[in-house]
């Protein structure tokens, strides 16, 4: 009778719930730690009042979508920094969508792509715009033959002004398409 009562005593803890409440432990117990050290320091007041001593905030225009929402960037040695909503804009009226809330990451992102890269061989390689270009009309030529223009779609730019537009319709008439849809729908 003594193991009978040992098993009714043992908690059931599927293997998830004891992973989450042990990563919780661990989180809390990391975070105690390092706040109980001397590694960190209260923020000074000229700290907390301008961290970029010298930078400055210039009002700009998000270029996610046509919205034209406002932005207060802020540049410290040239480079774009931090950013915030800007409160006084007769558009966004101090708000941002979630696209919005990123745009600083098109710039600072360590993950963007500053020229034509392609995979070779597992590894990812720098291309010249020319090859690029000419690499890319060429399988697009190859599929449009294969299998007809209605292989591609066609997905226009929220940032096209009228004229923009009608190129970007035009081209993709002359491929031979109608497949052509607007990028925000998606």
């Amino acid at each position: 009778m003594g193991n009978n009562t040992l098993k009714d005593l043992s908690l059931n803890i599927g293997r998830r719930s004891f992973l989450k409440i042990s990563s919780l432990g661990a989180g809390l117990g990391l975070t105690s730690a390092y706040a109980n050290s001397d590694s960190l320091r209260p923020a000074n007041e000229e700290e907390i009042k301008n961290p970029y001593p010298g930078s400055k905030i210039v009002k700009t225009i998000c270029s996610i979508c046509s919205a034209g929402c406002g932005i207060k960037a802020e540049v410290h040695n040239g480079v774009w920094v931090r950013q915030d909503v800007a409160q006084d804009h007769p558009i966004s009226e101090g708000s941002h969508c979630c696209k919005g809330i990123d745009q600083i990451d098109l710039v600072k992102s360590k993950q963007r792509i500053k020229y034509p890269m392609k995979k070779v061989n597992g590894k990812w390689e720098r291309l010249s715009w020319e090859t690029a270009i000419s690499e890319i009309s060429e399988k697009m030529l190859k599929l449009r033959e294969e299998n007809g223009p209605d292989v591609a779609m066609f997905l226009g730019s929220a940032k096209f002004n009228l004229q923009q537009a009608f190129y970007f319709r035009k081209f993709a008439a002359f491929w031979g398409t109608n497949n052509i849809d607007h990028v925000a729908r998606i």
